[in-house]
């Protein structure tokens, strides 16, 4: 029979446990049933109890988690969830984290995985810094977090914002509104972090005195950007062209953050991906950071990274065949002829 051991973690404060346990000790729950062990909170200390194996890896984790409580973060289930997930992968737990910022609630914006991190240094060290990697890693929202940090510390005069309106052909002039509002749908998502991490009436203020500009990238050509902090997004929409004529617009005293997936190109068919040449062109340049996340990086429900995975090793071109294997059995046999493309085209 296995040895049985204790281990008693003593927290420094109410308020650290506050921040640790969760609502009705949520985390703790969490943390028994994904790992096998028994904890008892009792004041500010917990006793884990278990198969020794099995305690090592939850004091791992909790002495992980509290150093994220001790910094005045309150711990979420999806922490847990996460840094279970990153343990039970041979991820190194302590490589993640420095705080970014706190935002205007109080949340401490911080990485959390290696390659979040590795993301993060990448644009401090760098004035050109690329986050390549599939939806839900991070990539725009530390992005962001990172330009409203260094604006706040003065080390930049003005923050740019920017992205292709492929959806529109870049043709924005046929939608109703003035160039804000015509554009507004395709930066929804950088709104949304910068509402988050600004609050919305201080993000409104600094739009109104142009201390944050959200435009096109179609809008870009012709200007110089100096002392800005600029973030393209969803930059595997440019074109080779549109890539160039941004990358060129980089001033005095400025830095830039390009995101996108090159899994998500929704170019017309023949047009090159502006970002997928640049990440070849570049990647030996000093002075300039790539950084691939992967589905290892995602931070939305666990079930996204999964996701992400089967579609990583779907095989498009046997599926258009209708060469794709299927479990035995008519009905699901039929089912795949019935939505192969293969099939379609014999109907």
């Amino acid at each position: 029979m296995p040895s049985q051991i204790q281990v008693v973690i003593q927290l420094s404060s109410n308020s650290e446990a506050f921040n640790l346990f969760g609502s009705y000790d949520e985390n703790l729950a969490l943390l028994e049933d994904a790992l096998n062990v028994k904890l008892v909170a009792r004041g500010d200390s917990i006793t884990i109890s278990g198969e020794v194996k099995e305690v090592e890896d939850a004091q791992k984790l909790l002495e992980y988690l509290i150093a994220k409580a001790k910094k005045g973060q309150r711990v979420t289930a999806q922490d847990v969830n996460l840094a279970v997930r990153n343990m039970r992968e041979g991820v190194d737990l302590t490589d993640a984290g420095d705080v970014v910022v706190v935002t205007n609630r109080g949340k401490v914006i911080t990485p959390r995985t290696p390659g979040q991190k590795k993301y993060v240094d990448a644009i401090r060290a760098n004035p050109l810094a690329f986050g390549i990697g599939p939806a839900g890693t991070g990539k725009t929202y530390l992005a962001v977090a990172m330009a409203i940090a260094a604006f706040k510390h003065r080390d930049f005069d003005r923050i740019i914002l920017t992205r292709p309106a492929v959806e529109a052909g870049e043709k924005l002039g046929f939608l109703p509104g003035d160039i804000q509002e015509k554009v507004n749908p395709y930066l929804r998502p950088i709104y949304d972090a910068c509402f988050d991490i600004l609050g919305i009436d201080a993000f409104e203020r600094y739009m109104q005195r142009g201390l944050i500009e959200v435009a096109p990238l179609a809008y870009m050509r012709g200007r110089t950007l100096e002392s800005a902090f600029v973030i393209l997004d969803e930059a595997q929409n440019t074109t080779p062209e549109q890539m160039k004529m941004f990358l060129t617009r980089m001033g005095l005293n400025s830095k830039a953050v390009v995101t996108g997936d090159i899994t998500q190109i929704d170019l017309p068919r023949g047009v090159y991906s502006g970002l997928d040449q640049a990440r070849t062109l570049l990647k030996d340049i000093p002075g300039i950071g790539i950084v691939y996340l992967t589905d290892k990086d995602v931070v939305r429900h666990e079930l996204v990274s999964r996701i992400i995975r089967a579609y990583e090793e779907f095989d498009e071109d046997a599926w258009k065949e209708g060469k794709m294997s299927v479990p035995k059995g008519s009905g699901e046999k039929r089912a795949d002829k019935e939505y192969s493309p293969a099939h379609r085209q014999e109907i």
